[in-house]
């Protein structure tokens, strides 16, 4: 159940952002740190649980140590929210195809 793990770990605010801040591609730690109301070793933990979930990865160049979205763990992820969307279109179809309760009722001619 990776997905579990995912939406606990994207449940803290900061963790969100710091997320986020990977969007555009891959970053060093002290990249994504900047600007946020969070010390550089807060946000190595924060980086940390959101490994442990597998919605990033680590690498390193050097002495940096760079971060990005892991396409497999995101995956995943949408995956789970995807199998709703089948389900709800199916609901809204049939849903749609009978008719509204009160469209219905104004068909038989009955009066509210």
């Amino acid at each position: 159940m990776t997905y579990g793990n995912a939406f606990i770990a994207l449940a803290d605010p900061t963790r969100r952002s710091v997320f986020e801040r990977l969007r555009g591609g891959p970053r060093a730690v002290g990249d994504i740190a900047e600007g946020l109301p969070v010390s550089r070793p807060a946000v190595s933990q924060h980086l940390k649980v959101l490994k442990e979930a597998r919605l990033v990865t680590a690498y390193r160049d050097g002495t940096r140590q760079f971060y990005a979205i892991d396409t497999h763990g995101l995956n995943a992820l949408r995956a789970y929210l995807d199998s709703f969307w089948g389900g709800a279109l199916g609901a809204f179809k049939t849903y749609a195809e009978r008719g509204a309760p009160k469209a219905r009722a104004r068909r038989k001619g009955s009066r509210r």
